[in-house]
């Protein structure tokens, strides 16, 4: 995994935090705090494109519907298909939470 590079005391505060978040309103008014305009955009981004990857979108539609260069789709479809797994835990959580 590359976050093993950056794993300790201050990531774990990080991850514990996240966790710590009871609701959506409570994550927007942390993030909102945390992180920047554009940081926040671009995670939201690569998981609508990892959630358009692996319903079988084509490159074009996702670039066209996300705005997401070929760049960031790329990088997105190899962490899919060779990282850690953890777009496919959340899109598997929130794709089966939608389902219900």
């Amino acid at each position: 995994m590359q976050i093993d590079k950056l794993r300790g005391e201050q990531l774990d505060q990080l991850f514990d935090a996240i966790l710590s978040l009871k609701d959506r309103e409570e994550c927007y008014k942390f993030f909102d705090d945390i992180a920047t305009m554009s940081e926040i955009h671009a995670i939201a981004q690569r998981l609508q494109v990892a959630r358009m990857l692996t319903e079988g979108r084509t490159y074009s539609v996702i670039e066209e519907e996300t705005n997401a260069s070929t760049a960031t789709i790329s990088r997105v479809r190899r962490c899919i298909n060779y990282g850690s797994d953890g777009y496919k835990i959340v899109l598997d959580r929130i794709l089966d939470d939608d389902a219900n």
